[in-house]
């Protein structure tokens, strides 16, 4: 009996939690049959079952759209989110579920031009121009130098991957900033030979982000919870490892 009550308990107050879509490989895509897959789905699958919630994945929605919806609490999940004070405002984060990294890349035949580049401000006194994602976070030493960049004509931002592998390809600028491993699966797809530089752009955590309007902090600490079980069995760190 006190084992029965116990599980009943526990799972009487299964949260539901929705998010939208959007394609970015290898993290979030739609797989041959439409259906949403990736590294980052894999993971809040597994994370969400392990906290006894309910994920609703929607269908896909522009970047703009799907912010303004979460803002307003009409959808509960963003996937891969860095924590800053800015969103602790409006949003909850979880612990980390995976890290990531950003880095510079270039054309093969131009990285021994590039390979010896330790940071923006060397960009900017050289004037070499960068292809840039047009929304995120991407370290303190790229938002310190952002608005010289771009008032000295030296940036050119993209939507998606996909697009900006194709302006490397197209000499567009001498380098292309990005999530190491979405660049390196989209030059890949489109047979771009592109090279990684060394400079260290940004290696951090990145962790599910809430909405404060939809989500309580009991709702938080379970998932905090399914993530560390999840990593002391190592079924995490199993998934990540397929990518």
């Amino acid at each position: 009996l006190v084992l029965v009550t116990a599980t009943l308990s526990a799972t009487s107050w299964a949260c539901s939690k929705k998010m939208a879509i959007e394609q970015w490989p290898p993290y979030v895509y739609s797989d041959g049959k439409g259906q949403p897959a990736g590294v980052d789905i894999e993971l809040a699958k597994a994370i969400f079952l392990e906290a006894g919630c309910t994920l609703v994945i929607g269908d896909e929605l522009p970047r703009k759209r799907r912010h303004a919806m979460f803002m307003a609490g009409e959808i509960d999940l963003m996937l891969a989110a860095s924590d800053t004070a800015e969103r602790r405002e409006y949003s909850w984060f979880t612990s980390p579920y995976r890290n990531e990294s950003i880095s510079l890349f270039t054309l093969q035949s131009k990285y021994p031009q590039y390979r010896y580049l330790e940071n923006f401000a060397t960009l900017l006194a050289k004037r070499i121009t960068l292809l840039s994602p047009n929304a995120g976070w991407y370290g303190e030493d790229y938002k310190k130098h952002y608005f010289s960049l771009n008032e000295a004509d030296l940036l050119s931002q993209f939507e998606t991957f996909n697009v900006g592998v194709k302006m490397a390809a197209a000499h567009r600028a001498e380098l292309l900033m990005g999530d190491t491993g979405a660049v390196i699966y989209e030059a890949k797809l489109q047979k771009v030979d592109l090279a990684e530089l060394p400079m260290n752009v940004l290696r951090a955590p990145v962790h599910f982000m809430l909405s404060k309007k939809s989500t309580s902090e009991a709702e938080l600490q379970a998932l905090n919870a399914a993530i560390e079980r999840l990593e002391k069995r190592g079924a995490l760190n199993k998934i990540r490892a397929k990518y």
